[in-house]
């Protein structure tokens, strides 16, 4: 394994963190917000997972780019990330922006990081560390930069190791024994034959204690180490993906290394892939651990009480902060923060994101202010499903998708089998979803 580097080398490396475009896979959670601000785990953001890593690696320099709906996520990084006032470092958050140079919105990744390269060049950087704001992964990136300055590395890719049918859906490299990315080819699909010529060489699969024996691919994190230059240089023309197109060009003329990552990680940019990710952390010994006292996940601090149980019956299950539960059933289930679940209500399968607050300000016939109180009412019975924040659910409600697909109604999006109930969506008492 390469050898772990003091913090103080991390401060030559700018993280770039992106935040997606419109984020359609995530619909309808990204309607009002970005996909990096979507919720996680009860009491998370996705965007604390890359912020997490980079800190826990003693990188403390960052920027997200987003340009859609990140009113949000500034306000949560905002609130969240402060470092000491008289230091260096930052989370910023750069929104798509007109310039004088250009004034389009984003195109792809790689446009993305041309478009604020200026911002980016200002300090005397080394290193540019480009990762994705929609995975769940616990990385050390200090071990990623050992290997790139070992190997003399102009680009330093991560990859993990996948079996031939997840792999036709990645960006796919090919390497010899010394991990020097020869090949890379995007998403070969049912392609065999391209995939017949990216199997992993045995060589390294020993290396990472993969046994000879397993074929393995080596699929593409969208984690990327640039050296200064070698950015600059391939962003001085129109490409427009990292992935497609710049990934692809720079392999024929500069020393591409693979940085082999085993370890959990998953794509959360499907409403399915976010969904199978979060219920895996109900698990007795789930494969991403939140509680690891070396390697913690930093979000927003929020001044709640600990959550009331007032004679619930609760089997793996995460419960936020800030929550009342009476008399209910939760089972395999996500409770957000703020969530207030009446008596006689199940709860199986699901991920209840919870509420921003515990009663909702409102104004009737333009005159008269009332508050609305955010909860899941008595006896609701609530399977595979996703309820988005602030949604009030009335009493003797049911949601199930039964062996719906795909469906849009007036009361929620059902995507992949999975019942999203949309943010802040008002279900009467009896309503069947």
């Amino acid at each position: 394994m390469p050898e772990i580097l003091p913090e103080q080398n991390m401060n030559s490396v700018l993280a770039i963190i992106m935040g997606g475009g419109q984020g359609s896979r995530l619909f309808p959670l990204t309607h009002n917000r970005s996909k990096p601000a979507v919720p996680l785990a009860g009491k998370y953001r996705i965007v604390d997972i890359p912020i997490s890593n980079c800190i826990n690696s003693g990188l403390q320099q960052m920027y997200v780019l987003t340009q859609f709906n990140s009113e949000s996520l500034n306000r949560h990084i905002t609130s969240g990330y402060k470092f000491d006032h008289f230091g260096d470092n930052f989370v910023h958050v750069l929104a798509a922006q007109q310039t004088p140079g250009d004034d389009n919105w984003y195109q792809g990744t790689a446009d993305a990081v041309r478009q604020n390269l200026s911002y980016f060049l200002e300090r005397p950087y080394r290193h540019y560390l480009i990762l994705s704001g929609d995975q769940l992964y616990r990385m050390d990136f200090r071990k990623m930069l050992s290997q790139h300055e070992s190997t003399g590395a102009d680009l330093t890719i991560a990859t993990t190791p996948v079996p031939r049918e997840p792999a036709r859906a990645f960006g796919l490299m090919h390497t010899d024994s010394k991990s020097r990315i020869t090949r890379f080819v995007e998403k070969p699909g049912k392609d065999d034959d391209a995939l017949d010529q990216l199997v992993m060489p045995a060589e390294l699969l020993k290396s990472v204690n993969i046994p000879v024996e397993e074929e393995r691919f080596q699929a593409s994190m969208g984690i990327y180490l640039f050296n200064r230059k070698v950015l600059e240089d391939a962003l001085r023309n129109d490409f427009q993906d990292f992935g497609k197109h710049i990934i692809p060009s720079i392999i024929k003329d500069k020393n591409v290394f693979s940085y082999i990552f085993k370890g959990y990680w998953e794509d959360i940019g499907t409403i399915a892939s976010f969904y199978e990710a979060n219920l895996e952390c109900t698990k007795i010994v789930p494969q991403f651990n939140f509680f690891d006292p070396h390697n913690p996940i930093y979000t927003r601090a929020r001044l709640l009480p600990a959550s009331k149980i007032n004679n619930a019956v609760i089997e793996e299950a995460l419960l936020s902060d800030g929550c009342i539960i009476t008399s209910a059933t939760i089972r395999r289930s996500i409770i957000g923060v703020r969530s207030v679940i009446e008596t006689g209500c199940e709860i199986t399968d699901t991920i209840i994101m919870g509420s921003d607050y515990y009663n909702k300000v409102e104004m009737l016939d333009g005159a008269t202010v009332t508050e609305r109180a955010i909860k899941i009412g008595e006896n609701t019975r609530i399977h595979r499903a996703i309820i988005d924040k602030n949604a009030s659910i009335g009493r003797n409600v049911t949601i199930h998708p039964g062996d719906r697909v795909t469906e849009d109604n007036e009361w929620c999006h059902i995507r992949d089998g999975i019942v999203v109930v949309p943010k802040g969506k008002i279900i009467p008492d009896g309503t069947v979803v």
